[in-house]
C-alpha cells in the first residue's frame, strides 16, 4: 500500500549517525527541553516546545529566526514504538496549535499536513544511526530548503549530544 504522504515521489531521506548512545538521541526527539537545545536551522532558537508525547498526542513547536520572525509546527503523534520509531504528522501552525497553510509564512504551495518518520538504531560502538524520512514535500526548491532546514537542525542536534 502506498504511503498517503508520498503523492507518487520518494520521501526526503536523511541518515546521519551521532557519536552518543541510543537513549541520549531518543531523549533529544522526546524531550521538549531538549528540543529546544537543536530544533530549527542555524541561526534559529527554539523559544517554545511542548509535546504529549503518546499516540494520539499533539506537539507544538517554534522556530524563531536571527530576524525575530516565530515559524510553529505541529502535528500528531501516529506511532511510537520506543527507542525504534516516532511517525508523526507535521504541518505550519500558529501559536495557539492551529494548523496554517504554508502561505501563512509566506512559503509556496505545500500540503497541510506532510509526515515525518524517525527511525533509531544502536549501533555496536555506542553510536546511533538515525533516519529521518519526510514525506510529502513536492519536489524543488522548498524540498532543497527542507533538506538544508534539518541538516543544519542536525548538526546543532550533533553538538547538543556533546553537552552532558
Amino acid at each position: 500500500m502506498e504511503n498517503q504522504f508520498n503523492n507518487g515521489q520518494s520521501a526526503l531521506t536523511i541518515l546521519r549517525i551521532f557519536d552518543a548512545p541510543l537513549n541520549r538521541v531518543w531523549e533529544a526527539w522526546t524531550n521538549p527541553e531538549e528540543l529546544k537545545k537543536w530544533w530549527g536551522p542555524k541561526d534559529f532558537t527554539c523559544p517554545h516546545s511542548e509535546m504529549d508525547f503518546r499516540v494520539g498526542g499533539k506537539y507544538l513547536s517554534c522556530m524563531k529566526g536571527p530576524d525575530g520572525k516565530e515559524y510553529w509546527s505541529t502535528g500528531i503523534y501516529k506511532e511510537i514504538a520506543p527507542f525504534e520509531k516516532i511517525v508523526a504528522g507535521d504541518s505550519f501552525a500558529d501559536e495557539r496549535g492551529n494548523v496554517v497553510p504554508a502561505s501563512y509564512y509566506g512559503m509556496g504551495e505545500l500540503p497541510l499536513e506532510l509526515e515525518i518518520e524517525i527511525s533509531f538504531n544502536e549501533l555496536k560502538s555506542g553510536k546511533t544511526e538515525m533516519i529521518l524520512r519526510h514525506s510529502g514535500l513536492p519536489e524543488g526548491e522548498m524540498r532543497e530548503m527542507t533538506r538544508q532546514g534539518w541538516n543544519q537542525s542536525f548538526d546543532k542536534l550533533e553538538e547538543s549530544l556533546k553537552i552532558i
